[in-house]
């Protein structure tokens, strides 16, 4: 009898395809720029805190739930704060979801620097992740990754593909200096070319493109209303082409750019996948930091929230009067905490304080009638009896002493002291350092702190990143624009261009027709629609729903008009969501209005009146949350049909409805197509 073949030759190929089919990502802890100075001179962007969690919890809990298994966090510099951080979180445990997370220390000063480290390592094994360390997003890969194999399998020149979130060309969290601009063939999802742009103004606001491109393409979309969230789909190709041009230094600016530029030469394609109703952004900058703090607060991340508990050792719990509070905390009895604040363990608030929008660390003690207004106030900061803040950063373990001033746009690194009765100007940047420090000006003492203070003031290098200079200020703008009615997330798509410039995409022309004329109250609607949305993913009561609304709508002094439409925006948004989770759409219209069919009732009041405005407003805000939404005319024909049957909508409603002039104007018009 002949000897039978070995089997270890009949496992080997399952073994190599298993090694490559597993998910890997490569994380760039280090963000190569100075935007977050002076906090970053001293703990790395990564592990500053957003909504009181590191920012890099936010990119390792969704590369968790995308399954990865192989996650390499490249750093530059201070890498040893990020592997005690790393060390000591729960993805060391035995219970973490990744097989293999390996810290890279290199001497890198560039992303490019950092992947062709990456390459001459060799730990690439097949296709990765490639994100920034400071990206909050809970987008699902899965379609864009499947997408990005099935190409791979038919060209293996398709070598990478973006993630772009879809938003208004002006959307607050775009950069304010220049806006990325992506020329894109819509019928293969291709990228054709990239540049960026002067964000305003009418000087070099154009691109240089190949017009052989306009006779190779039967159809291309020039985007400039899509949001860059810093991930990418990549195969190991991409790491030999960082490896042979070693002038590229950034992700976009030199590495898009000459790829796409060089087509000709290398035959690589890059391809994009374009996201409308999930959340994805990159805190890249100060201001994108106050713009994204709201949206985690304002629950339009779910469930990338505070009482997620996602950081070993918190225990926040979101509160009726909209808070979120962990244990511990004294509350003087003559305090008051407005809706949106976070408060972390061991806060002690003194008789008389007002706190609105702002977030406090652990550990801080703040003082009797003080005011703190839209500022992150981070862990052990104590701030002294009537001190004002607004508007401003204050890092941990600093002092404020006593009737203090710290004016709008102002930031204070770890452990500086502020003098009583001192004023810190706007803008100003106070760091704790040694005089003989190049980043410390000379100016230090009484001038910058206050008799007694200690600090001085951090003037960033003129030859820096160039949103450096001056970008604190851009965190700051009025509390209307700087509040989530302009989120990142889908519930307020229509208002995703708040500036009214003229240069917007297609989408966000017929966006801005259906906009309210009457200045809607924003910050109302944000807080009303997350509200709202959160009782219909818990299945509370509908009454219980109504009641919190009712609360709200007194304390904001809002209108019918603007519950009318923060329901119909919670109800639309819940109704995709269990679409999504595989329901038809007939019947997740049905699940969701015949169960909070009260939530409805006791918004119409024309029942027994000849006219209907009321339902018709009701109508036409139905009509515009589904103007911007995929098979909206099929949707918007269910919704009317169901609640004309559960009688919430009477004959007359649809009828005069129908006739309004409003019905039918610019993008509403389409939906009119049933």
């Amino acid at each position: 009898m002949p000897p039978k073949a070995p089997k270890t030759k009949g496992k080997q190929k399952p073994q190599e395809e298993q090694r490559e089919d597993t998910l890997q990502a490569v994380v760039i802890a280090d963000s190569f720029e100075t935007r977050f100075a002076p906090f970053s001179l001293e703990k790395p962007r990564c592990l500053l805190p957003l909504a009181n969690t590191p920012l890099i919890e936010y990119t390792l809990d969704f590369l968790a739930h995308a399954g990865v298994q192989d996650i390499f966090i490249c750093c530059g510099s201070r890498t040893e704060q990020v592997k005690e951080y790393i060390s000591s979180s729960k993805w060391k445990l035995p219970t973490s979801p990744f097989k293999t997370l390996v810290l890279l220390k290199s001497d890198a000063t560039s992303v490019g620097d950092a992947m062709r480290d990456l390459d001459n390592r060799g730990l690439i094994t097949g296709d990765f992740l490639l994100v920034s360390g400071d990206v909050v997003t809970n987008v699902s890969i899965e379609p864009a990754l499947a997408r990005h194999r099935e190409r791979r399998d038919k060209d293996k020149n398709a070598i990478m593909t973006m993630i772009l979130r879809e938003a208004g060309v002006n959307h607050r969290t775009k950069a304010t200096r220049k806006r990325p601009v992506f020329v894109i063939n819509p019928t293969i999802d291709r990228c054709l070319h990239y540049e960026e742009i002067h964000a305003s103004g009418n000087s070099e606001r154009y691109i240089n493109l190949d017009p052989g491109l306009l006779s190779e393409h039967a159809e291309i979309e020039v985007r400039e209303d899509l949001i860059d969230c810093s991930i990418d789909i990549c195969t190991p190709d991409i790491l030999g082409l960082w490896s042979d041009n070693f002038d590229y230094q950034s992700v976009r600016t030199s590495f898009l750019f000459g790829v796409l530029k060089d087509y000709e030469l290398n035959g690589k394609t890059i391809h994009t996948h374009i996201i409308t109703d999930q959340y994805a952004a990159r805190v890249r900058s100060l201001r994108a930091y106050d713009a994204v703090t709201r949206d985690v607060t304002g629950r339009w991340t779910y469930p990338l929230c505070p009482d997620s508990n996602r950081v070993r050792g918190q225990t926040y719990k979101y509160t009726r009067r909209r808070t979120y509070e962990e244990g511990r905390i004294s509350l003087g009895r003559t305090s008051r905490i407005s809706s949106g604040c976070v408060l972390g363990r061991d806060t002690i608030i003194g008789e008389g304080t007002a706190v609105s929008d702002s977030t406090l660390g652990r550990g801080c003690q703040i003082g009797r009638k003080a005011h703190i207004e839209d500022s992150y106030i981070w862990d052990n900061v104590v701030i002294g009896d009537g001190s004002t803040i607004k508007k401003a950063i204050i890092a941990d373990g600093a002092i404020i002493g006593k009737g203090c001033i710290i004016e709008p746009g102002a930031l204070l690194s770890y452990n500086v002291r502020i003098a009583d009765q001192t004023s810190v100007p706007s803008f100003r940047r106070i760091i704790r350092a040694d005089p003989k420090c190049q980043a410390a000006s000379k100016r230090a003492g009484p001038s910058v702190v206050g008799e007694g203070g200690e600090g001085y003031e951090y003037l960033p290098d003129s030859d820096g990143d160039s949103d450096a200079s001056g970008s604190s200020h851009l965190v700051y703008r009025n509390r209307q624009a700087s509040m989530s009615a302009s989120s990142v997330s889908t519930l307020l798509s229509e208002e995703l261009d708040l500036d009214g410039t003229e240069g917007r995409s297609r989408r966000a022309s017929a966006l801005s027709e259906t906009s309210d004329e009457s200045a809607p109250n924003k910050d109302f609607h944000a807080e009303a629609t997350a509200s709202i949305l959160d009782g219909l993913q818990k299945e509370d009561l509908p009454e219980n729903i109504s009641l919190e609304l009712g609360a709200l709508r007194m304390t904001l002094n809002a209108s019918q008009h603007d519950v009318r439409r923060g329901v119909a925006a919670a109800l639309i948004k819940r109704t995709m969501n269990l679409e999504s989770n595989g329901r038809g759409a007939r019947e997740a219209v049905s699940n969701v209005l015949t169960k909070y069919k009260m939530l409805i009732e006791r918004i119409i009041f024309d029942q027994d009146t000849e006219d209907k405005p009321d339902q018709v407003d009701f109508l036409l805000c139905i009509q515009k949350e589904l103007v911007s939404r995929e098979k909206g005319d099929s949707l918007l024909l269910f919704v009317a049909k169901e609640v004309y049957d559960l009688e919430l909508i009477e004959e007359d409603g649809i009828l005069q409805w129908w006739a309004d002039a409003r019905s039918s104007e610019g993008a509403m018009a389409t939906l009119r197509a049933l």
